[in-house]
């Protein structure tokens, strides 16, 4: 996390699951997977209308996922960001519980984006870290493919989250930068139980779109 902590000697480990790079989007970029289809609280979402049942996802009290601008006042549309947020929460729920077999993981994820975020997760504990503090997910925005595939991009600001060592517990609070801002482009797909996982997306940390 912004959280810079360093891996090897040079490599740091930021809260980022969806991608890890790759080529870099421009702000004005299409969100993932447009061409595949018809062409501040805690929580992400208001309440849950589907069938499905949700994995609990708690955090612990040192740890906060604000999500910011994050409904639209349109149903459909709000119910893809939720779980788009809540996708991300997952993952950071499998940093902090130290595995990446949580239920959330599966529940939230699928394919080319369930391997990347396991791996993610895996990065963090052979680095024997975990973190503590607060992220921010703010600017997102939504479109709809059509009744099953949808994008979201939205911006992250990880400076108030930081770094600490699963054994020690000792903190790394040495600021990140510009690298603690970072834009998530992601594709969703709709399941029969009416929740929108997360198939695929890219990741740009220290992104001028989000950068503040």
């Amino acid at each position: 996390m912004p959280v810079t902590t360093a891996v090897a000697a040079t490599t740091a480990l930021l809260l980022t699951a969806c991608g890890g790079g790759g080529t870099t989007p421009k702000a004005n970029d299409k969100i993932a997977g447009a061409d595949r289809g018809k062409t501040a609280s805690a929580s992400p979402s208001p309440t849950v209308k589907d069938n499905a049942k949700r994995p609990d996802i708690t955090l612990p009290g040192d740890v906060k996922d604000e999500f910011e601008g994050w409904t639209t006042g349109d149903a459909s549309k709000d119910a893809v960001l939720a779980d788009a947020g809540r996708a991300q929460t997952a993952t950071n729920h499998a940093i902090l519980k130290g595995t990446p077999n949580t239920p959330g993981l599966s529940f939230y994820y699928k394919g080319k984006a369930l391997t990347s975020s396991v791996q993610w997760v895996e990065k963090w504990l052979d680095a024997g870290i975990t973190y503590t503090g607060t992220t921010r997910y703010y600017s997102p925005k939504v479109e709809i493919f059509d009744s099953r595939s949808a994008g979201v991009s939205y911006c992250a600001d990880e400076s108030k989250a930081y770094n600490k060592n699963r054994k020690t517990g000792k903190v790394d609070r040495s600021p990140a930068g510009k690298d603690a801002f970072v834009l998530y482009n992601t594709r969703l797909e709709k399941t029969d139980q009416g929740v929108w996982q997360t198939s695929d997306g890219t990741s740009v940390r220290g992104s001028k779109t989000c950068v503040r």
